[in-house]
């Protein structure tokens, strides 16, 4: 423990000395420095998802180096400082867990989830929904409600159902799709067929975010193995045929 708080005094010591020295560094707000934290957790997804464990902590670093920052900040403009962070988080980590703390009982984590809920509405909190930030990408904003609402009671009873609940949305989508529906009609059809989509994915324990950005990189590797053979083979993609292509997409996947 003692190295680990020395390993962070380095930091918060670094930290004043850039803010001090440091034409860039002193020069930063908390509004510059916002889309930088943004791009640097992306950076850290792409390592989570990529299991390379020695990037993850380069990026926790990154990461890491950013709130010491943002505290920095707030500590000059006199709103706070690192320790009201750090004993904000450890406060609320103490109470929204009254089943180690206190002497509440719980038999799993679906009971810690719903316990998290209520209290964070005897906070203040208006909604159980309030905590979804707006700006969240739509997929997992969408992942993040139904976990949320599911945090108390408002689920469905059996995964079948669920199951259910997408074929219905997508004859739904269908339906509309051969009534030469609307861009507007096809489109509610297509979000409530995702959004179904979605909930399936977490009764599945599927983060669909996550599944789809693996999808994404797949492809991304696939597609760039057919340009690769095209260009070895002399051919440029637009004069290759579907079925060309095709055999090149099926050859990367026996590569995998």
């Amino acid at each position: 423990m003692k190295e680990k708080l020395e390993a962070f005094g380095r930091l918060l010591t670094i930290m004043d000395e850039l803010r001090k020295g440091c034409p860039w560094d002193r020069e930063q707000t908390i509004e510059s420095l916002r889309h930088l934290t943004i791009e640097e957790t992306y950076e850290l997804s792409d390592a989570i998802l990529n299991n390379d464990l020695e990037e993850v902590k380069k990026e926790l670093g990154d990461l890491m180096l950013h709130l010491v920052f943002y505290a920095k900040i707030g500590d000059e403009q006199n709103a706070f400082d690192i320790k009201d962070v750090l004993d904000g988080i450890s406060e609320k980590l103490i109470v929204r867990h009254p089943h180690i703390y206190g002497e509440v009982k719980v038999n799993n984590s679906g009971d810690v989830k719903e316990n998290w809920e209520r209290i964070k509405l005897k906070e203040g909190k208006k909604s159980v929904l309030q905590g979804v930030p707006n700006s969240l990408p739509a997929l997992l904003k969408s992942y993040r409600m139904q976990e949320k609402a599911g945090g108390v009671g408002f689920e469905w009873r059996r995964t079948e159902d669920v199951w259910e609940k997408v074929q219905e949305e997508l004859n739904e989508l269908h339906h509309e799709v051969v009534n030469n529906a609307g861009v507007e009609h096809l489109e509610d059809e297509f979000g409530d067929l995702m959004f179904a989509l979605v909930n399936y994915a977490r009764y599945l324990n599927i983060n669909p975010e996550d599944a789809l950005e693996k999808t994404n990189k797949k492809f991304k590797r696939r597609f760039t193995y057919i340009e690769e053979m095209a260009t070895e083979k002399g051919k440029n993609l637009h004069e290759m045929t579907l079925e060309e292509m095709d055999a090149l997409w099926n050859e990367a996947k026996t590569h995998e």
